[in-house]
């Protein structure tokens, strides 16, 4: 076992395994002898999610902690198994020079989950076309030189991927109709993203859209864009991104709020036919 960042997988079955020591009634001390580490330290490292855990090594503290429910034992080998995923390495070595510190978290998150409830403001990553995301990444102001625009462009094409992978992630999209409105790149490059909309989800079943149009008013998402990603083991993660970081929200509250406004939104919403009647129309009245 190396030392590592902590991510939110490591610092979930970090709590979960201090959760078993302590119902053990075992300190900190005790349990590490017990476990064949190097003391009370080691053991903390763990518990706090700046140590990985090899899956193969949890049969020690299930051994240790009289572990015997199957359910949560599989749950904990899932979650280690998340929390040890070297998917991340690939893309983060490659694109290195483009990728922020806030968003090298979110992009580890993404790979590893199975479904993102995403509202949204501008057409999301996921789903841009490349002439789009350029006009997006450039207008941000947040890369400076053209190959670094170039590098992130490609690392958000590539991106989409997720959703053609053999096990692919889930994405329900509730666009604002600002998103479709806006004219991003000029006429040309947002007509193609208007029917890169209508073609995704005709080719994946497992893509979702719906407008939220502006007759509707106000609504759940009026304090801004958010992303609530599932996992298969564990409990959600709500994703904000306010203009200089990312907030990562776990506390069952915060989850709670999200997913309340979420389901308001998707309800709210026009429906996916109805959603593909309103871009084919848009698409007929602007842009033909």
């Amino acid at each position: 076992m190396t030392d590592a960042q902590p991510n939110l997988h490591r610092r979930r079955l970090g709590l979960e395994l201090r959760s078993l020591r302590k119902a053990a009634g075992m300190s900190l001390a005790e349990a590490a002898d017990r476990l064949s580490l190097s003391g009370a330290p080691a053991l903390s490292k763990i518990e706090n999610g700046k140590q990985r855990v090899p899956p193969i090594a949890l049969a020690g503290f299930f051994e240790v902690y009289g572990l015997q429910d199957k359910a949560r034992v599989d749950k904990l080998r899932r979650l280690a198994s998340l929390a040890n995923s070297g998917r991340r390495t690939n893309l983060l070595d490659q694109y290195r020079q483009s990728i922020r510190d806030p968003f090298a978290e979110y992009l580890h998150l993404e790979e590893l989950a199975s479904k993102s409830d995403t509202f949204a403001w501008v057409v999301p990553g996921l789903l841009q076309t490349e002439d789009y995301a350029r006009a997006v990444v450039e207008r941000s102001r947040k890369w400076q030189t053209d190959r670094e625009i170039d590098s992130f462009v490609e690392l958000r094409m590539v991106r989409q991927e997720a959703l053609s992978r053999e096990n692919p992630l889930h994405l329900w999209c509730v666009l604002d109709e600002s998103a479709l409105q806006r004219e991003v790149g000029g006429k040309h490059v947002m007509k193609a993203q208007l029917e890169r909309l209508l073609d995704v989800t005709a080719q994946n079943k497992n893509v979702a859209i719906q407008v939220l149009p502006f007759a509707y008013g106000a609504h759940a998402g009026v304090d801004g864009p958010f992303h609530l990603l599932h996992f298969p083991a564990g409990p959600p993660v709500a994703v904000i991104e306010p203009m200089t970081t990312s907030l990562y929200l776990e506390e069952d509250s915060d989850i709670g709020r999200y997913e309340t406004a979420f389901n308001h939104l998707r309800t709210e919403a026009l429906d996916a036919e109805a959603t593909q009647r309103y871009i084919h129309d848009l698409i007929k009245d602007r842009y033909s």
